[in-house]
């Protein structure tokens, strides 16, 4: 497609085509294990490039992809355009209004560092690296989502351009506004998020570990935590198996309020008796990615997510009856509180309680296959707790987004796809229409 090099008269951004240096970084996505084969990747220096950029597909027929951070990418980009915002990089925080607003290429660890000078947090996951706006447009599950909702249900405003390639900010009340806060992002390139910061003046948080025969006990005193846990309370069951390291199982919480009753609030985690480690602490809202440690560079992997209606002795025993092995983790999260609430975006609420994420690295044909057995195997042992839906962010290649959306959901949600965009010039990294 050389007639792509019209675009380097078009965008003041960087325009990569194949052969050219550094298009093979810039096509790749966070996880390595996937492969974007792409005609050209276009990092947009600010809202005009984008507004060219789609302009141009429209008239020629093509597609395109905006991929912050590459975070969620499926390989399945249908000959796209590959668009960066990384240079949409503002970030703004109004701390007496508790509002923020920040470009598209801007990720959590920047909003965190900004917010928490004034007391304050926005919702984000467990990285500090993923993009603010591809995590929220897929709902986006926090730390403080118990307490406060989906990240979605914060947003008060979404700029960005249409397939017409025409500006637009939309708020509370109009349809797409509803489509994006937590749709997918399929409607419309966002270039822009306003949303509601909440109050941390305290953060206490960290990890618990213990080595992995005490994984039943542990087990045990989680179900009691998170049986009675208030919504400020947030706790993570985990089964680790890191290269290197003897297989190990861990307790990941925050709680946003006065240290002491944190510590109170996980009293039977800690009539265990000794860890391994106990990092638990006052925490900068700024420093959350240190509890999980992540990486924060890309790297391969193969994961699945699921909700559980339940974290059962049945459960227990099909977690706990063989090593995970070859996964490096299977998680799960305590859910309920706020996001048990009416919600008014795409995934509405969570009626289950747990989410569950199973986590291995391939590095060879052979050791994947391993990983995506030792997943399926473990999620039939959890058949009976399996919901049969899973948030938009959990989803994996292959999979699609009717299941995560209802049925009902998943017809507006096109219905609006077909009005805004018929020729399908966006494209998420799962669209609702195929």
């Amino acid at each position: 497609m050389n007639t792509l090099n019209e675009l380097r008269d078009l965008v003041r951004g960087a325009v990569l085509l194949p052969g050219d240096a550094g298009f093979d970084p810039a096509r790749r996505p966070w996880n390595l294990a996937v492969e974007q084969d792409v005609p050209a990747v276009v990092e947009a220096a600010d809202a005009d490039d984008v507004v060219a950029l789609v302009r141009y597909a429209t008239a020629r027929g093509l597609r395109v992809s905006a991929q912050p951070s590459g975070h969620g990418a499926t390989g399945d980009l249908d000959g796209a355009i590959l668009l960066r915002t990384r240079l949409l990089d503002e970030v703004s925080v109004d701390p007496h209004a508790r509002t923020a607003r920040v470009g598209a290429g801007v990720r959590w660890g920047e909003v965190q560092r900004v917010a928490g000078e004034h007391g304050l947090t926005g919702l984000p996951g467990s990285s500090p690296v993923v993009s603010v706006t591809g995590y929220t447009l897929g709902g986006g599950l926090s730390w403080f989502s118990r307490a406060y909702g989906w990240a979605a249900d914060s947003v008060t405003a979404i700029e960005g351009v249409t397939a017409d390639g025409e500006r637009f900010r939309v708020t509370a009340g109009s349809e797409l506004f509803w489509a994006l806060r937590g749709g997918g992002g399929d409607h419309a390139v966002v270039t822009a998020l306003e949303f509601a910061l909440h109050p941390a003046p305290v953060l206490y948080g960290g990890r618990m570990l213990w080595p992995a025969e005490r994984a039943a006990d542990v087990l045990g005193a989680y179900q009691e935590v998170t049986a009675s846990a208030p919504d400020a309370l947030t706790a993570w069951f985990d089964l680790l198996n890191f290269p290197g390291g003897a297989p190990a199982v861990a307790v990941d919480v925050t709680y946003l309020g006065d240290p002491a009753e944190g510590r109170d609030l996980l009293r039977p985690l800690e009539e265990l008796g000794a860890t391994l480690s106990d990092g638990r602490g006052p925490l900068p809202v700024a420093r959350l990615g240190s509890i999980t440690a992540e990486p924060t560079e890309p790297g391969a992997g193969l994961s699945r997510g699921e909700l559980l209606t339940a974290l059962d002795d049945r459960a227990a025993k099909a977690l706990l009856t063989e090593p995970i092995d070859p996964l490096l983790s299977v998680q799960i999260r305590h859910l309920g509180g706020a996001l048990s609430l009416p919600s008014d975006s795409p995934h509405g609420p969570l009626a289950e309680p747990y989410a569950l994420y199973l986590f291995g690295v391939p590095t060879s044909p052979e050791s994947a296959a391993a990983v995506r057995e030792r997943q399926r195997e473990l999620v039939r042992d959890l058949t009976p707790s399996i919901s049969g839906r899973k948030p938009y962010t959990y989803l994996t290649p292959g999979e699609t987004v009717a299941e995560a959306f209802a049925p009902d959901v998943l017809t507006r949600l096109r219905d609006i796809k077909h009005r805004m965009d018929p020729h399908h010039t966006i494209r998420s990294n799962y669209p609702v229409t195929s």
